[in-house]
């Protein structure tokens, strides 16, 4: 049988990419409910139950009610929202993690999605803990900016209303300065730290792309100078993954005002990895992706393709 995948949640951001980037799929058939049922909860928990996976892309508690629905019916969960993202008994659903992630992933009856901002910290300072280029419980200091589409529905109303004016703003906008933010967990947990970093994201007038910066103090981490260990250690961990491109350090730095766009790779699930070094001895950590693809959306089609047993790859681009 053509095996049966269901998105609660479809309208939404990140579920309406993966709706659409799942369209003319054949290897299974995507279940959809009327517009007029689509917040009727019996006719979701019935299309959920109908299902052999189930994608969430919902508020968290909603994630949570619907997990239950599936999982206690013998459902497989994909969840995209941050309800179970380190939760004892779910998946990360980040298979670039480890050498072990995609076959705990593909054999898991629940997975969580990672999150955007989440999902570039990880890929960058994870293998360096590994590698012992960094300490578990090194200070870190991350900055990001988005789209205003990594903030959902309320944020994109907000950014897009006419009379905010705000897509006309020439400066990043800082966010959750007062809170801790809700990535923040997973960053600690499958980074590998075990101090909270100094985190601060900010939001830019683009729909979508994402930057995110580490720097590295010299005094800090010693033996960075240059950034040749920190190099080797991604390119090391990442040469074969099709979604995940180191660049080669290049000195002395030829940049411009357009070299380090955050938008370069949307509208793909690709991420792009940068050691960036300084003559003072510090370096710069860079990420950047699509926070709507690998950030979100690419990476739940990589964990579904992975749970079905289907290629990997299947249905995204690079």
């Amino acid at each position: 049988m053509t095996p049966r995948v269901f998105i609660d949640g479809n309208v939404g951001t990140v579920g309406l990419r993966i709706r659409q980037w799942l369209t003319g799929r054949r290897e299974f058939q995507v279940v959809e409910l009327p517009e007029s049922l689509r917040k009727d909860l019996g006719a979701r928990r019935d299309a959920i139950q109908s299902a052999q996976v189930a994608i969430l892309c919902l508020p968290d508690p909603a994630a949570r009610e619907a997990a239950e629905f599936a999982l206690d019916h013998g459902v497989r969960v994909l969840d995209a929202s941050t309800a179970h993202r380190v939760a004892p008994g779910w998946a990360f659903g980040l298979p670039e993690l480890g050498a072990s992630q995609r076959a705990e992933i593909a054999r898991a009856r629940a997975v969580s999605n990672t999150g955007c901002w989440s999902c570039a910290t990880i890929l960058l300072v994870k293998p360096l803990i590994d590698a012992g280029i960094l300490s578990s419980d090194t200070p870190l200091h991350i900055h990001g900016l988005s789209g205003y589409t990594g903030g959902g529905r309320e944020m994109i109303a907000k950014w897009e209303d006419p009379q905010r004016g705000l897509l006309t703003h020439v400066y990043e906008a800082p966010y959750a300065l007062d809170k801790l933010h809700k990535h923040v967990p997973e960053m600690k947990h499958y980074g590998g730290l075990t101090r909270d970093p100094v985190f601060v994201p900010a939001v830019g007038p683009f729909a979508c792309g994402m930057r995110v910066e580490i720097p590295l103090h010299g005094d800090l981490v010693p033996g960075i100078a240059g950034g040749k260990s920190i190099y080797e250690a991604l390119e090391t961990r990442y040469k074969d993954e099709p979604f995940v491109k180191v660049h080669a350090i290049r000195e002395p730095l030829d940049s411009n005002e357009s070299s380090f766009d955050p938008r370069a790779c949307n509208d793909t699930n690709r991420i792009e990895l940068r050691v960036l070094p300084h003559p003072s001895g510090h370096v710069l950590l860079m990420a950047i992706l699509d926070n709507l693809g690998k950030g979100a959306s690419g990476s739940a089609i990589q964990s579904l393709n992975l749970m079905l047993g289907l290629p990997e790859a299947a249905g995204l681009t690079p």
